[in-house]
């Protein structure tokens, strides 16, 4: 039998930090499944899923840990059954406008009050192209309940955009 479990991982930027941390899993008999994996702040994060046969999980994670003489911080979690939406529709949200403090905070209140489950999120602050202004970006994949109204949570959304200067798209897919 096997299990699985996410691996979380953040050290400095560097080549072969991935390469490093794939020889360890396979090398502890672990089978990468899925990751994502970005550079922030001149840091380099990840989260890994990966499965190994039962009882390899002590092994595994202690050899992960051995990475941290090369300045890695690592944890590796068993993955659960987790609490999912029985039945729900798929949304994307996409928000761009001026940055500034509590964007992510406000979304997310709107999303949790209508008991929307962020899936994915992805963000970004750039500068725009002719003003050079700093622009707040994101992308945000979530599943709303289907007794959930979803003209209720766009009123919510569209009072957060007027209010913070924002360009909020919702998209129920």
């Amino acid at each position: 039998m096997e299990s699985s479990y996410i691996i979380t991982f953040i050290g400095d930027d560097r080549p072969g930090l991935v390469e490093q941390l794939s020889t360890v899993i396979e090398e502890n008999r672990g089978n990468w499944l899925e990751s994502q994996l970005s550079q922030l702040g001149g840091k380099f994060a990840g989260l890994v899923l990966v499965s190994i046969p039962d009882g390899g999980a002590a092994q595994l994670e202690s050899a992960l840990k051995a990475l941290s003489v090369s300045g890695l911080s690592v944890r590796v979690t068993p993955t659960g059954s987790g609490q999912t939406i029985r039945s729900a529709r798929k949304i994307t949200l996409t928000i761009i406008g001026p940055d500034r403090l509590g964007i992510v905070r406000e979304i997310s209140q709107a999303l949790a009050s209508h008991q929307v489950n962020v899936v994915e999120m992805d963000s970004q602050v750039t500068s725009a192209p002719m003003s050079a202004e700093m622009l707040f970006q994101a992308r945000i994949d979530a599943e709303i309940p289907l007794d959930t109204q979803l003209d209720d949570l766009s009123d919510m959304l569209d009072e957060i955009a007027n209010h913070m200067t924002l360009d909020i798209s919702l998209e129920s897919t």
